[in-house]
């Protein structure tokens, strides 16, 4: 099914449920794929899944980045909402590979492309980005890259 409707429907059952913290962050969703819909990368109408993934992945680093100030600023209130709203967000995305799983798919990738050192980071983060992407953040993955290349 796609994000949107999936989107769409979910935020009839949260105003019927008068569930406004959930709604909050359903209409946050729906308000960037409409701006991506409109974006130049969409031209059909139809946002495609790895732009959809990419969004939904860019709004939980936002709101992690936020939680992480509130925090800092003793705002344990807006802290906790953000957070929230993460967990409303993440439901949304793909299943994420453990650390142990990526960790064995960055060992094969590396044996494939040949890379030995750290010098072959780039190429070793090319293949791994692409394979690995909607299933574990960037962070994660050059972190395991830099140990297993070290």
């Amino acid at each position: 099914m796609n994000l949107e409707i999936l989107i769409n429907n979910d935020i009839k059952v949260a105003m019927f449920a008068k569930d406004k913290r959930k709604l909050d962050a359903l209409r946050a969703i729906k308000a960037e794929l409409l701006l991506l819909k409109t974006g130049k990368d969409v031209t059909s109408g139809e946002i495609p899944e790895t732009l959809e993934i990419k969004l939904l992945q860019k709004l939980v680093k936002q709101r992690k980045e936020a939680a992480i100030i509130y925090h800092e600023q003793n705002r344990p209130d807006l802290e906790e909402d953000e957070l929230y709203q993460t967990t409303i967000i993440e439901a949304y995305l793909p299943a994420q590979l453990t650390t142990q799983e990526v960790e064995e798919l960055v060992a094969l990738i590396i044996k494939e492309t040949g890379a030995s050192s750290i010098k072959d980071m780039g190429k070793v983060m090319g293949v791994a980005s692409a394979r690995l992407e909607g299933k574990a953040d960037n962070k994660t993955i050059s972190g395991i890259v830099k140990k297993l290349l070290s």
